[in-house]
């Protein structure tokens, strides 16, 4: 195993696709020259040349489509927009082309392409530029989520994606760019399955499910209960659609309290649809209320003071961990 980057796990895992396999290329907003706007595909284009790495105009729906006849047409596209914001204006292609062909079409067409998109919020960029919006995506059949928190996992699962006979957003907080993580040599093979979680840290007391960049929050606020004398579980679901729900309900039999922590709004939101799962799957094994910590329900402040005030933080989940655990459970 050897420590690097999220993005540049990201970059091994596309250029080990591409040279896999010569049906794959990767087209976007100044992937080439430039490198791309978080620096992803940096080396890519002198390697594998114009053909195979692509810029594209500002449009995203023209993009979107001409990936998805790629698809169609027997290609494996990897599409990179510069943010899950900018999606919004290829949602009809997504939503009534790309999820709903197979369906349409008794199983004829396969659509294999993958939607590389940042999201999330802590880098002032503002109400326009710090959306999550994969709770919109995952509420439609025929599309795949993903929103992989780790270096190991973005590269074992982007490599996954792009081998998927269908459509996969692949959602990359981009605050999670130059985190650093373990990852095995180069060379040594290797995918982690687009429809299943992780348990990142064994617990008995609590369970706290997240993903994403809230991944590693989670794990900060699990180390600060572990102080308290609460052992939580904490598990990144890796994959919003699928739900690993076999995951959650093992972990929730264990510890029979749950706290759910994301980033995005609270209402109609991934936590809101994990909640309703986990009562409809393990209620009896509930000893409290699922307790939910979000970020607050306004658009994304461009003040770096009050960006800060609308992300959740670790305090936040310590506070709900506490409140649904009882003393009489809490070790000395």
């Amino acid at each position: 195993m050897r420590t690097i980057t999220y993005r540049d796990a990201l970059r091994e895992a596309i250029r080990e696709e591409m040279l896999r396999d010569e049906r794959v290329f990767i087209m976007g907003e100044d992937i080439a020259g430039y490198g791309g706007t978080y620096a992803v595909t940096k080396g890519l284009y002198e390697e594998f040349g114009e053909k195979r790495v692509r810029d594209t105009p500002l449009a995203e729906e023209v993009i979107t489509g001409v990936a998805i006849g790629a698809a169609l047409g027997g290609l494996r596209p990897i599409l990179e927009l510069m943010t899950i914001n900018f999606s919004l204006l290829a949602s009809d292609l997504l939503v009534n082309s790309a999820a709903k062909m197979r369906y349409m079409f008794g199983g004829q067409p396969s659509v294999p392409f993958v939607v590389r998109m940042p999201s999330g919020g802590g880098a002032q960029r503002a109400a326009q530029h710090s959306q999550l919006f994969e709770t919109w995506y995952a509420h439609i059949p025929g599309l795949k989520v993903v929103m992989p928190a780790t270096p190991y996992d973005v590269k074992g699962m982007l490599k996954a994606a792009v081998r998927d006979p269908d459509p996969v957003l692949f959602i990359e907080h981009e605050l999670l760019y130059n985190v650093k993580g373990e990852v095995p040599d180069e060379g040594v093979e290797y995918t982690v399955p687009l429809d299943r979680g992780e348990v990142k840290r064994p617990g008995e007391d609590i369970t706290i499910i997240t993903f994403s960049r809230m991944l590693h929050i989670s794990l900060q606020a699990a180390e600060d209960l572990a102080k308290e004398g609460i052992e939580a579980e904490v598990i990144d679901l890796r994959s919003i659609r699928p739900i690993d729900i076999d995951l959650l309900v093992d972990s929730v039999k264990k510890t029979n309290r749950v706290v759910i922590a994301e980033e995005g709004w609270k209402y109609y939101g991934t936590g809101q649809g994990l909640a309703a799962l986990i009562y409809e799957h393990a209620f009896d094994y509930m000893d409290a209320p699922i307790q939910h910590v979000t970020g607050a329900d306004v658009p994304m402040p461009y003040s770096k003071v009050l960006e800060r005030a609308a992300l959740p933080k670790k305090s936040d989940i310590v506070d709900a961990a506490k409140a649904i655990v009882p003393a009489a459970l809490v070790r000395s």
